[in-house]
């Protein structure tokens, strides 16, 4: 191998950590600090010039860091703000590209409409990195940051798929067909869903037979591009495919994995996002030079400036545009119409006398539906998203590593071609900066209430002690639990119920010391109210009465007595 390669591999890692370390001191977002520092490098003398293939970053970057970020996004919470992000991730994307299709091509008429629409295509999606690395670091509310990262998630889907049908247009030198991205967008979304929940599925319940953490981490490396590449070969979504086999993923290993492969994939997830991620975004500054000597001789810088101010000003306007009507929405109303229906629908359960087995599960599963309506409700007027948080939304518009990559995908040899390219990298440049160096001020500004640590305290207390109740419910009184069908020493199931079985259903865990015979029995029964604690949990999260951290949390300690048992 080139010895050039790794000393610029190993240069560019010291320069990752370097710019993570400042960003904690200072508060600059990382991103931009790695974009400058890529732009600076690709103007010292004797800076190699380093092509990097955008097929590489569209199915080789992409996919494990949208798998990464799906896998940590709680479901509950993205499916409680389902409606806003597919708002925000498709509608809003599609009639974006097209907008700005349209206008670019009437300011610009050199530049053809299937060429404008997909430099509206590339420019569309928001990139949450740098958003959220400010969000957390200011206090920006959950939900918030929930819809943001949810967004990022999807629109790139949204987007390349438009871009894919306004390439094929450049290729028939046809006009742009609305008609044809409708059905290509539907096919899209709906061969993503399938091959990635198959994906997803099979790989957790695969991972499940195996526990071992080498082979299960080994195997969620291969997740994302066995999602991603079916779809794309069978034209559906292959990024929209690594998201919901992340989704899948994440919802169902809390239940069927060990605390110990959970906790070797997010730290092994995390270091390689953090590689990916910053690298990048190294990546994107380091190629500035490029872009801009390869559209010298088709524009110039006046029109350059035109074009990137004009499509920046379009994206503002109509992302603010485009939140208006969720922000103005009447959710008083809304919450009160689905209250009345719940008590309704509650009314008519109670009323109901079940003949058989059968219809009492069916009753139950009802009365669980209700409870997880009632806890939406709950939810909306617990963390609504006000005018302070759609407005944070509206200004956390920036673009990144998509934007770039996408862009160069355009077919060589298309007319203005390189022109597109420097604009679409420019207005990822200048979203960056411009929203990513104000958007700490402007939340500072709007003060927005963060939970008291007294009332997160109370709800994880509460929590703990409600699954483990719920697993003393399950599992029976301890007396009558046998081991190997045979019953246990009653002296032992005093200092259970005295000492030891409290402080594991309070989250504290204790090692007794006990005489070998007894200690395995102690280890045994322990396990099982844990085991019925996972269950009692997974159940509780089904319904969604608490917050997202809170159920971290509490599997946090429930993972943390899980591997002391192991030892």
């Amino acid at each position: 191998m080139d010895e050039h390669v790794l000393l610029i591999a190993g240069a560019a890692l010291v320069i990752m950590i370097a710019a993570s370390v400042f960003a904690r001191r200072t508060g600059v977002a990382a991103p931009l600090l790695l974009v400058g520092l890529g732009i600076g490098a690709s103007y010292l003398p004797g800076a190699p010039a380093i092509e990097l293939d955008p097929e590489l970053i569209l199915a080789g970057v992409l996919p494990p860091l949208l798998y990464s970020s799906a896998v940590n996004l709680p479901v509950i919470d993205f499916r409680r703000n389902f409606r806003l992000i597919s708002w925000l991730s498709v509608v809003m994307v599609i009639v974006s590209a097209l907008v700005i299709g349209a206008v670019v091509h009437w300011l610009f008429p050199e530049i053809s409409f299937p060429l404008a629409v997909a430099l509206g295509a590339v420019v569309s999606p928001t990139d949450a990195v740098a958003a959220t690395a400010i969000g957390r670091r200011v206090g920006l509310p959950p939900r918030v940051m929930t819809v943001l990262e949810g967004e990022s998630l999807v629109n790139d889907a949204s987007a390349l798929v438009v871009l894919r049908t306004a390439v094929a247009g450049i290729a028939a030198a046809s006009s742009f067909s609305l008609g044809r991205t409708v059905l290509e967008f539907g096919w899209a979304v709906l061969g993503a869903l399938v091959i990635g929940g198959l994906v997803g599925w099979g790989t957790v319940v695969l991972r499940q037979r195996l526990d071992d953490p080498v082979l299960n981490t080994t195997i969620s490396f291969a997740v994302p591009f066995i999602a991603y590449f079916p779809a794309e070969e069978l034209d559906a979504s292959g990024v929209l495919a690594v998201v919901v086999a992340g989704l899948v993923t994440g919802g169902l290993g809390s239940r069927r994995f060990s605390a110990r492969d959970r906790q070797t994939q997010a730290t092994t997830w995390t270091t390689f996002n953090f590689i990916l991620e910053s690298g990048v975004f190294l990546a994107m500054g380091y190629q500035l030079p490029d872009f801009v000597d390869a559209a010298q001789g088709e524009t110039t810088p006046g029109q350059m400036a035109g074009l990137v101010l004009t499509v920046v000003g379009l994206l503002v306007v109509l992302r603010f545009a485009g939140l208006a009507g969720p922000a103005l929405r009447d959710r008083e109303e809304t919450q009160e119409e689905v209250r009345t229906r719940l008590d309704q629908f509650e009314e008519k359960l109670d009323s109901l006398t079940p003949a058989d087995d059968r219809e009492d599960a069916r009753i139950t599963a009802a009365r669980r539906r209700l409870a997880r309506g009632r806890a939406d409700i709950d939810f909306e007027e617990r963390e609504p998203i006000t005018k302070r948080g759609f407005l944070t939304i509206g200004w956390a518009g920036m673009r990144g590593v998509v934007t770039v990559a996408a862009a160069q995908t355009i077919p060589a040899g298309t007319s203005h071609r390189s022109t597109v390219v420097l604009a679409a990298f420019l207005v990822a440049l200048i979203t960056l900066v411009l929203f990513g160096l104000t958007l700490p001020a402007l939340i500072r500004r709007l003060r927005f209430s963060p939970e008291s640590a007294k009332d997160r305290h109370d709800a994880f207390r509460s929590l703990l002690q409600q699954v483990g109740e719920s697993a003393v419910d399950t599992l029976g009184p301890l007396e009558s639990q046998t081991i190997d069908g045979e019953p246990i020493d009653p002296k032992l199931v005093t200092k259970l119920k005295d000492r030891i079985l409290p402080r594991v259903l309070a989250g504290v865990q204790e090692a007794p010391r006990l005489r070998p015979a007894a200690l395995e029995q102690t280890m045994i029964l322990q396990k099982r109210y844990l085991d019925a604690m996972r269950e009692a949990l997974a159940a509780e999260r089904s319904i969604g009465a608490y917050s997202s951290h809170t159920y971290a949390r509490v599997e946090s300690i429930l993972d943390d007595m899980e591997k002391r048992l192991e030892v």
